[in-house]
């Protein structure tokens, strides 16, 4: 039992600081079931998680199995100063309603992964804002101002000329004093955290907390483009709170060598169960389609339920299999004749008219499940079903 767990936990991982330290405190669970703290900061700088935030919810999951106890840090005060993580210029501030509202949305999100049981939600302003001036200043104290010029993203910007300002330096500083303030045995991030996350185990030498928590680190989930990593800002996101429809259909969307992938980060299937699907998909007992309809199926039973993931692969069936319109489309109205370009960002399918004459030109415009080619088209009096691309419709009305 001891090696499955371990195994499954170091799957998927980029990288593993103090393996030893993890070895050690799984094997005081199964032998004298003590359990353990596991870390893992989020700053609540938008209402709703996507699921490349999920790797490392999944891996924290995993960890309850195993006798850890996720303490799930919301930075509520580091979230104002902004991860400059990763930035080429200072980030803006959140204010404080803001990160209220975003650290609200965020607790009601994780507990369709982890257990509620095993799981501390914690809010860093408790222990940030008590160290007051005094502590403030003793904390940069512990590391100088030439090892923070050698993290990656703060040398390009300091040679370049860029602003950094004073609280960026700080932002580090704080997440890692987050670790001597609750403890933690074991912290998780992505990889472009890895600065961050050491620093963690620095401050604990530092403060004289008695142990150096171990560092695991994450990938970052590829996109629906296969390329770049999951984001709102590129548009290639999977969201928590998307529509079952449309959960299930972007997942059905991705190619088959990313569905491995996510497989690998995001299914509850162990290592053996994924190894046997590939092995079945490779020899042709099983089509690549249906191995992605069961990962669509899982990922949206989780988020919204067994009838909801059911009704979902109903529905995609419906209308990719059977090419029909969905039963349950958004409708609108316009007053007069309209432009096809503009009826497509009216109609909230598209995000610009630029965007909108491209997939015209590509050929991925219908209406009426008829495909146009003409850029100019003009709307008039009638109403009208329209489509871009496989998932998305509108139902026009033009008065």
């Amino acid at each position: 039992m001891f090696e499955t767990a371990l195994n499954e936990i170091k799957r998927g991982v980029s990288e593993i600081i103090d393996e030893k330290r993890i070895i050690e405190l799984l094997k005081n669970y199964f032998e004298k079931g003590e359990s353990y703290f596991v870390k893992a900061g989020f700053d609540p700088t938008a209402p709703d998680l996507h699921l490349g935030h999920t790797v490392l919810l999944q891996k924290m999951s995993l960890f309850q199995k195993y006798g850890g106890i996720v303490q799930f840090i919301i930075g509520d005060f580091t979230g104002m100063i902004g991860d400059p993580t990763g930035k080429n210029e200072t980030r803006k501030k959140l204010d404080r309603e803001t990160v209220v509202k975003n650290a609200k949305s965020y607790e009601e999100q994780v507990f369709k992964i982890l257990d509620p049981k095993k799981t501390q939600i914690l809010f860093n302003s408790s222990w940030i804002e008590k160290l007051g001036s005094s502590g403030m200043l003793e904390l940069t104290t512990t590391f100088s101002v030439a090892r923070m010029l050698e993290r990656e993203d703060f040398e390009k910007r300091y040679k370049s000329g860029a602003t950094i300002s004073i609280s960026e330096f700080l932002y580090p500083l704080l997440q890692g004093y987050d670790s001597v303030a609750i403890k933690s045995d074991i912290e998780m991030g992505g990889t472009d955290q890895k600065f961050n996350l050491l620093m963690g185990r620095h401050l604990q030498r530092s403060y004289g907390v008695g142990k150096e928590q171990a560092v695991i680190m994450m990938p970052l989930l590829e996109g629906l483009d296969g390329v770049n990593k999951m984001s709102k800002s590129l548009g290639n996101y999977i969201g928590v709170t998307d529509e079952p429809n449309d959960m299930f259909g972007k997942i059905l969307s991705i190619s088959d060598e990313l569905m491995w992938r996510y497989y690998e980060l995001l299914s509850s299937l162990t290592i053996v169960q994924i190894e046997s699907l590939k092995q079945k998909v490779n020899d042709g007992s099983i089509h690549p389609k249906v191995t992605k309809e069961n990962l669509a199926m899982e990922i949206v039973k989780r988020y919204h339920g067994d009838e909801s993931a059911r009704k979902a692969k109903e529905e995609f069936d419906k209308v990719h299999s059977k090419n029909q319109i969905p039963t349950d489309i958004a409708e609108f109205e316009l007053e007069s004749s309209v432009w096809i370009a503009q009826a497509l960002v009216d109609c909230k399918l598209e995000n610009s008219t630029s965007q909108a004459r491209r997939d015209i030109k590509q050929n991925a415009v219908s209406i009426d499940q008829k495909k146009i080619s003409d850029q100019q088209l003009q709307l008039e009096t009638g109403e009208y079903i329209l489509q871009v691309g496989k998932r998305k419709f509108a139902r026009l009305k033009v008065k």
